[in-house]
C-alpha cells in the first residue's frame, strides 16, 4: 500500500511550464545555441541595462553577507518613484512571489479566488496551492469581463486577480473600467492588480494605480523588473498596498527573498529612464513588424498592449503544437498556449528586429509548406 503525502489539492497541481531554455532546444534538436532565437518568455531583448550591470559589479564584493532583509535602499527608491511610504511596500522574488504571498496571506482552503479565463497561469496555481476555490470568469474578446467578475464574487471570496495588460492575450482595461470595479467590489475582498507589463503602455494609456492604492485599502498593485527593466534572471518585483495588506504579506515573506545583486540592479534600473524609453520604443517598433507580417499572412491576432502578440496559426486543435515544433526545428522558440485553453494559438515575444525577422521568415516557410 503506497502512502500519499500532502493534501489532494497539492497533488493535483500541474507544475508551471516556462518557455524552453535555449540550451535545451540546442540539445534536443542538435542546433547551434548562438543561432537560436528565443521569443517565448516575454523577456527584454536588450538584456540587462548597463546601469544595473555596474551596480551589480559594485555589490559583488559583499556577497559573503546576507542581503538587507528589509531592502531599505530599494524601498527608498520605490518610495521616491511612486510616492508611498516604505511600510506600503513588499519586495518579492519576482512579482510572481507577490501573487503567491497574496494567496497564502488571504485565502483559506475552500475560499473563493476570482480571475479571468485566459489570464496568467500563476493565478490558478497560487489558488490551488492554498486549497482555494478557483472562480474562473469567461473572457470577453480574450480579455477580462469586469462586470461578470464582480457578479462572480461570493460571500466567501477573498481575492481577485486582474492582469493589466493581460498575459498571455495582451488585452488592456482602461482606467475608468478598473476604477469602477474597485468602487463596487466588497471592501473585504483583496484585489491584486498585476501590472507586469505596465511600462509598455503608450503614454496616453498610462494611469495612476498608486492613487487608487491610497484610496482603496483592499488594493494590492504588483510590479516586476523582469520585463521592461530587463532583470528577468535576477527575480525581482514588488507590491504596493496599504499597511493592512503589506503587514500580512511581510509576516509570511521569506526573510531574504530578494538577493543583494537583485536589489542593487533594481535600484539602478528603476532610475534608468533612458533604458526604459529605449525598451518601449523597440517594443513598439517590433509590434508593428510582427503584426504587419501577420496581416500579410492573413493570420488572426489579438491586439496587444504588452511585449508579445498572441497569434492564431491554424484552425484545428493541433495547430499550435504543430507549428511550434516546426519552429523549434528551425531554432525559433515561441510559446504554445494550449495549457491556457488556446491550442490553435502561439504567443510570440517581441524581440530585436533581426530576431523578429528570423521568426517571420521561419513562420512563412512553415505555412507555405503546409
Amino acid at each position: 500500500m503506497s502512502i500519499k503525502f500532502g493534501p489532494d489539492y497539492v497533488r493535483a497541481i500541474a507544475p508551471y511550464q516556462g518557455g524552453k531554455p535555449i540550451a535545451e532546444v540546442a540539445r534536443e534538436f542538435g542546433l547551434d545555441e548562438s543561432k537560436i532565437v528565443k521569443l517565448a518568455s516575454n523577456e527584454n531583448p536588450l538584456g540587462v541595462p548597463d546601469s544595473a550591470k555596474e551596480a551589480m559589479a559594485r555589490a559583488a564584493s559583499d556577497l559573503g553577507r546576507y542581503p538587507d532583509a528589509n531592502g531599505f535602499e530599494l524601498k527608498a527608491t520605490i518610495t521616491a518613484k511612486y510616492g508611498v511610504p516604505q511600510e506600503w511596500i513588499t519586495l518579492g522574488n519576482g512579482s510572481n512571489d507577490i501573487l503567491e504571498l497574496a494567496a497564502h496571506a488571504f485565502v483559506e482552503p475552500g475560499q473563493g479566488v476570482v480571475f479571468a479565463q485566459y489570464s496568467f497561469a500563476v493565478y490558478p496555481l497560487a489558488t490551488q496551492a492554498v486549497g482555494g476555490r478557483a472562480i474562473v470568469v469567461p473572457a470577453v474578446a480574450y480579455g477580462h469581463d469586469l462586470d461578470a467578475m464582480l457578479a462572480a464574487i461570493t460571500p466567501d471570496t477573498k481575492l481577485v486577480f486582474i492582469a493589466n495588460p493581460n498575459n498571455p492575450t495582451g488585452t488592456f482595461l482602461p482606467a475608468a473600467a478598473i476604477e469602477a470595479f474597485l468602487k463596487k467590489v466588497p471592501a473585504s475582498v483583496v484585489v491584486v492588480l498585476d501590472e507586469a507589463y505596465n511600462e509598455f503602455l503608450a503614454p496616453e494609456l498610462q494611469y495612476d494605480s498608486i492613487a487608487w492604492v491610497k484610496q482603496y485599502p483592499n488594493l494590492l498593485v504588483s510590479r516586476t523588473l523582469s520585463k521592461a527593466y530587463g532583470l528577468a534572471g535576477l527575480r525581482i518585483g514588488f507590491g504596493i498596498a496599504q499597511p493592512g495588506i503589506t503587514d500580512l504579506l511581510n509576516r509570511i515573506r521569506q526573510p531574504f527573498n530578494v538577493n543583494s545583486m537583485a536589489q542593487a540592479a533594481a535600484i539602478a534600473a528603476l532610475n534608468d529612464t533612458a533604458f526604459l524609453q529605449k525598451s518601449a520604443t523597440l517594443n513598439s517598433d517590433g509590434y508593428k513588424q510582427l503584426t504587419q507580417a501577420f496581416n500579410e499572412l492573413n493570420l488572426e491576432f489579438v491586439p496587444s498592449f504588452g511585449n508579445f502578440v498572441l497569434v492564431k496559426v491554424g484552425n484545428d486543435d493541433g495547430a499550435g503544437a504543430r507549428i511550434n515544433l516546426e519552429l523549434l526545428k528551425r531554432g525559433v522558440i515561441v510559446r504554445p498556449v494550449g495549457n491556457y485553453g488556446l491550442p490553435q494559438w502561439l504567443r510570440i515575444s517581441i524581440g530585436l528586429p533581426e530576431e523578429n525577422a528570423i521568426f517571420i521568415a521561419a513562420l512563412k516557410s512553415i505555412l507555405a509548406a503546409a
